[in-house]
């Protein structure tokens, strides 16, 4: 680490320049995560891959159009009540719906989560996470061994 001068207003002070504060910028230039956003994002892409409206959820969920699509774009916290309802009115677990939100603030982090959805659960709710594994990586590899 290495000291530099460095004057403000005329005073002269002595900053420690060097790996540390590299580290330090690297940190304030990774974007912030806000939670509201990604949940928002997460409840509008299950809607539009269900092919619904706003109109028919929010009528479903028991919730104003207007208010459903503020939490929708990011500019209100839903309430764990208000995301209640609106998974039931998608028919989609609450815990699924956080879960996605959860690996979203994790990719934007940069922290990995191995994938820990035990089998029945990946049964129960969506499609057989482990089979469909096992048939991609024999089909990556019989692909990549001719």
């Amino acid at each position: 680490m290495v000291k530099q001068p460095v004057s403000v207003n005329g005073v002269v002070r002595w900053k420690d320049v060097g790996l540390a504060d590299q580290g330090k910028s690297e940190q304030k230039e990774r974007k912030m995560v806000v939670l509201r956003h990604e949940i928002g994002d997460v409840l509008r892409d299950v809607r539009q891959r269900q092919g619904r409206t706003l109109r028919e959820v929010s009528h479903s969920a028991r919730v104003s159009l207007g208010y459903l699509s503020e939490v929708e774009r990011g500019q209100k916290e839903a309430s764990s009540e208000l995301l209640s309802s609106i998974c039931t009115a998608l028919d989609v677990p609450l815990s699924s719906m956080l879960r996605e939100v959860s690996d979203r603030v994790a990719v934007a982090e940069g922290v990995t989560v191995p994938d820990t959805v035990p089998q029945e659960f990946s049964q129960r709710y969506g499609r057989d996470l482990n089979t469909e594994l096992t048939d991609e990586l024999a089909t990556g590899l019989l692909s990549g061994a001719r």
